[in-house]
């Protein structure tokens, strides 16, 4: 088992997490945070369908995944997160509906 990880979230993933909870469905909210939860036990949770994204990950230098934050559902949402700074932490990069 995966030990336990603390979440960061870049600015970005703030305004997107906010966004969603005063605009977004309330379902939608609160899969977001059970998402999170899950997360921090073990990011590579077979639910959330986890994946290197090669495009980000070559944008930005490093490893970037994307995860399933809700399935069979339109527009359904993704978490786009890598691992660090630091061994025990999670850096949730972006939160947005899959096009």
């Amino acid at each position: 088992m995966a030990p336990p990880y603390r979440l960061l979230f870049t600015p970005e993933a703030q305004d997107n997490l906010h966004d969603l909870r005063k605009h977004g469905p309330q379902r939608t909210f609160k899969a977001m945070l059970e998402t999170f939860g899950l997360s921090d036990a073990n990011p590579r949770y077979p639910r959330f369908e986890t994946q290197k994204h090669r495009e980000l990950s070559r944008l930005r230098g490093n490893e970037v995944f994307e995860a399933y934050a809700q399935h069979k559902t339109p527009a359904a949402y993704r978490v786009f997160f890598e691992y660090g700074p630091g061994a025990d932490v999670i850096t949730i990069i972006a939160i947005t509906p899959h096009p």
